[in-house]
């Protein structure tokens, strides 16, 4: 059965719903999901006015954005519709940057199993888990732009009712 959550972020114009509706600065800054299913995610940001920094290159805050939802969009698959629920937090992100960001960048995450691994952990254990995930930005050309590695809190949440 394909994923709901997988198949409503392939929808352009629900997607966009979802990004104005929570993630307004991302909608406007033009954070897409270019692909998603299970394992891996790519997101791409523009260079553009909204985006800019005044070095001439995408500010570091709409990179970090596009590298967040990458691994964020795998964690959301994995915990949509779950029982017992699951919540899912960001506790930790670093950045290394290599590259200036002159135009649009592709963030890609290849951990959904990792992720799969944590959530799964956190249901039967009761315990909340962390995931260390990586999300790579390469520009058109190919250079690495970026690594970012983005640290996922889950819990399950009638685990946590029951202390």
């Amino acid at each position: 059965m394909p994923n709901k959550f997988i198949q409503r972020l392939n929808n352009p114009v629900l997607f966009r719903v979802f990004l104005l509706w929570k993630l307004p600065a991302a909608f406007f800054s033009g954070v897409r999901v270019r692909e998603i299913d299970e394992q891996h995610c790519v997101v791409t940001v523009p260079y553009k006015w909204f985006s800019q920094n005044p070095f001439r290159s995408t500010y570091f805050a709409c990179l970090a954005m596009a590298a967040e939802m990458s691994t964020g969009s795998l964690a959301m698959a994995h915990v949509y519709d779950r029982k017992p629920a699951v919540s899912m937090l960001v506790v930790k992100f670093e950045a290394n940057y290599f590259k200036k960001a002159t135009g649009r960048t592709r963030f890609e995450c290849k951990d959904g199993a990792l992720l799969l691994n944590a959530i799964e952990k956190a249901i039967a254990t009761g315990e909340p888990q962390v995931c260390v995930t990586t999300s790579t930005g390469t520009s058109k050309q190919g250079d690495k732009v970026a690594e970012c590695f983005i640290t996922w809190s889950f819990k399950a949440k009638e685990a946590a009712s029951r202390k």
